[in-house]
């Protein structure tokens, strides 16, 4: 492992996709505490996060050092935390609420497409762009808050935090974050940043109470109802914890399945004209909404297909709660358990051709989803079990929506190389998303 170290910095994924076709689909590190294992056979993958769910936490590094920016949110709460939070939030994914996402996601595509009619035939980041929407879109979705004016300042708060956290994730050396080194000097403003957000949001609210008797319009009312001052409920940091979740999480995971699609599209002109045709159809004025999203199956399907190559989370660390067996392997406890939906995803045995790119793996013979295929043991980019990620029906909601909606309208053009994907909180291109924009028709 001293000799890994570094390719484990250099490329963690190149070196877990390596480490699993040496030694097999559950192997154990020789580090000595904890007990480490990377696990890759699907069904064991499964009893980690679902069938034995109840026996591993969250109480790892991967979420502690993620908690450093998000505190102890939905991501990274461990068990008991866990199970108070996720009723509160809940039901700000219920379908009425998501049938009003997809106006916000209809307002924030209108205003990418004003920004790119000023740079027609131009090259933009799309990276960059994908992040100011998702952004947008949460922010108008979850928190009745418009974020539009400076989404850049929130998205770079973001992207530093979450850099600083991979560095303390990969750093052997543990450093209190109340060291005043340069990695926590930017920790520190980009959090404050990110406080400075939540602070205008909730002093906004206040101005906006929920009148009695009505039912909370967004994310922000539920965690306000529940926050009353009573030590049973929500502490003003805890209200902090989770719109910082969601921020973080709500919009980072979204911009990168969507850059990753760009990039896939671009590169797959068939994919992309069957996507076109079928928008067309479907919507002739370019504009889709909820009611649309049942016909357009080739859309999810191309989406479905992004987040199995591009699982926006491609590491899940759990931490064993007691001895397990899994794949044949004992397990004891208080072993970290590494999961990667990226080389689960990769699996032959799962994903004949694993490493092209084919939406039509998610959809029958009638052209419809296949359910089957999303919710195999073989694919988990939300995560799966308990604590499978809430914001999923959003998320993909979103991501169809966005697609339709901007696939009509433009032309997307690879510029340069390739990208190289990135493996740092999401899978990210290293240098953005270079591409020309041409507005059409």
């Amino acid at each position: 492992m001293l000799r890994s170290i570094r390719a484990i910095r250099r490329d963690p994924l190149a070196f877990l996709a390596a480490m699993h076709a040496e030694y097999g689909d559950v192997l154990q590190f020789p580090i000595p505490v904890p007990a480490t294992y990377l696990v890759t056979d699907a069904e064991a993958v499964r009893r980690v996060l679902v069938t034995n769910a109840k026996g591993y936490g969250k109480r790892t590094l991967q979420y502690t050092t993620l908690a450093l920016v998000t505190g102890e949110g939905l991501l990274t709460a461990d068990t008991e935390a866990w199970r108070r939070q996720r009723p509160v939030v809940q039901p700000a994914f219920h379908r009425a609420s998501l049938e009003l996402v997809a106006g916000h996601v209809s307002t924030a595509v209108d205003r990418l497409l004003e920004r790119w009619a000023r740079c027609d035939g131009q090259v933009v980041d799309v990276d960059g762009a994908m992040m100011h929407l998702a952004l947008e879109v949460v922010g108008a979705s979850l928190f009745g808050s418009d974020l539009s004016d400076d989404p850049e300042r929130l998205a770079d708060a973001t992207l530093a935090a979450l850099d600083v956290v991979v560095k303390k994730a990969r750093s052997p050396i543990p450093v209190p974050v109340t060291v005043p080194t340069p990695t926590n000097v930017v920790l520190r403003r980009a959090v404050a940043k990110l406080d400075a957000a939540v602070d205008t949001m909730l002093a906004d609210r206040a101005t906006r109470p929920l009148p009695d008797g009505c039912p909370p319009r967004d994310m922000l009312d539920l965690l306000l109802v529940a926050h009353d001052g009573d030590a049973s409920r929500l502490s003003r940091q805890q209200v902090r914890d989770q719109v910082v979740t969601f921020i973080v999480a709500g919009h980072e995971t979204v911009a990168s399945a969507l850059t990753w699609a760009w990039h896939l599209l671009a590169t797959n002109p068939d994919v992309l004209d069957r996507l076109r045709d079928e928008v067309d159809a479907v919507c002739p004025d370019g504009a889709p909404g909820f009611a649309d999203l049942a016909r357009l199956s080739w859309t999810s399907a191309v989406l479905d297909e992004t987040l199995r190559l591009y699982p926006p989370a491609w590491l899940i660390t759990r931490r064993s709660l007691a001895p397990d067996v899994l794949g044949g392997v004992d397990v004891p406890a208080d072993a970290l358990i590494i999961v990667s939906p990226w080389l689960v995803h990769r699996d032959a045995a799962a994903w004949p051709e694993p490493e092209r790119f084919d939406p039509s793996r998610f959809l029958g013979e009638d052209g419809l989803r296949r359910r089957e295929v999303v919710a195999s043991s073989a694919y988990l980019p939300f995560g799966a079990g308990p604590r499978l990620c809430v914001g999923r029906d959003m998320a993909l909601l979103e991501g169809a929506l966005v697609l339709a909606s901007l696939v009509a309208r433009v032309d997307l053009e690879p510029v340069g190389p390739p990208p190289r994907a990135v493996p740092l909180v999401t899978i990210r291109p290293v240098d953005g998303l270079p591409m020309r924009v041409r507005l059409r028709g």
